[in-house]
């Protein structure tokens, strides 16, 4: 019954949805134009490469993991980028994770992502992760949900083999992807070298309200809400498992920002207007993540928690020029 608090989401959060120098001959050609790639071990198959725009490259692959659908992961590309390479290159890689409503597209489409010269020695991974996925392998329809294991256990060593990712990584996301970045950071001790959320919901379990916000997305489309990471009492403990709060023990020797808003007009809103209630869930959220942190001792945890400011993607921009030289100095990037 909470699907309706999905369709009144405000219109701000409905998220809308370069190759390098030695692209290869046929996509330098033709853009739109595409190749063929070999399978993947790993249960990823890629189905075509294409050319979208200088140094964008979208490659369109089948998941085992999501049941053998076909989605689309962009990558901006370094200079030097060689898509002929395979395995020869390791470059340092950011991944950038979109939000709830948006998919691979909205970093490009909505930031000055492509065009920071900070990243042009670095690959850029921003894989689809579902309208409403949760960067989480789901608890009630598990054999075509499992996103988690799409990004990280079929799409990165994919792209490690076959399209130059290094193993010196880190990952970033907005609001929903804030979230993803911070959870696959925690889950997989190791593998990312830090992270950053912007507008993150870091602490699910926060307050009824914050679980009833989170259930509310969950439910999108008439899905039961529980399929996700199932009841939130019977189940505590896989939300637990995918609260940021509970993992923060495996995030405390992590390079991390963390950044919010309060939910009020800011600098990029219209001025009287009202306060905007997910940010300011999402504020509270951060705010206790960001204690729990610094009482286990975090010694690299920065953060900026700026007041005035909506769920809005010029504070997301803005905030991804303030965390890139922690991101990049972490993949030795910078």
């Amino acid at each position: 019954m909470v699907s309706s608090k999905v369709k009144s989401l405000p219109h701000r959060f409905l998220l809308v949805p370069a190759l390098a120098l030695c692209v290869a001959a046929a996509l330098l050609l033709a853009p739109t134009s595409t190749v063929r790639a070999d399978a993947s071990p790993d249960g990823a198959t890629v189905l075509s490469v294409t050319q979208v725009a200088d140094r964008q490259v979208d490659l369109q692959v089948r998941s085992h993991a999501l049941g053998d659908r076909v989605v689309t992961v962009r990558l901006l590309t370094p200079d030097g980028w060689d898509p002929q390479a395979r395995g020869k290159q390791h470059w340092p890689t950011l991944w950038l994770l979109h939000g709830c409503c948006g998919d691979y597209t909205s970093w490009t489409a909505m930031t000055d992502v492509a065009d920071l010269p900070q990243l042009r020695n670095t690959l850029v991974v921003m894989p689809e992760a579902g309208w409403n996925g949760w960067y989480s392998d789901w608890w009630g329809t598990p054999d075509d949900n499992q996103w988690e294991t799409f990004h990280l256990r079929e799409l990165r060593p994919l792209l490690m083999r076959e399209f130059g990712m290094g193993s010196k990584q880190a990952v970033a996301g907005l609001s929903m992807g804030g979230q993803g970045a911070m959870l696959y950071a925690a889950r997989h001790p190791g593998m990312f070298r830090s992270a950053a959320s912007f507008s993150g919901s870091v602490h699910p379990l926060n307050s009824a309200d914050s679980i009833a916000r989170l259930q509310g997305f969950f439910a999108h489309d008439g899905n039961d809400p529980d399929n996700v990471w199932g009841d939130p009492v019977a189940q505590r403990d896989v939300w637990e498992d995918h609260d940021p709060y509970y993992l923060a023990n495996t995030l405390k020797t992590l390079p991390l920002y963390l950044s919010v808003g309060d939910g009020t007009p800011g600098p990029y809103d219209v001025p009287g207007s009202a306060t905007d209630p997910i940010e300011s869930d999402f504020h509270d959220q951060n705010l206790a993540l960001a204690h729990r942190l610094r009482q286990l001792g975090a010694k690299h945890l920065h953060t900026n928690f700026y007041g005035p400011g909506k769920h809005a993607w010029k504070y997301w921009e803005r905030e991804l020029h303030s965390a890139l030289p922690m991101l990049l100095k972490s993949i030795d990037a910078a």
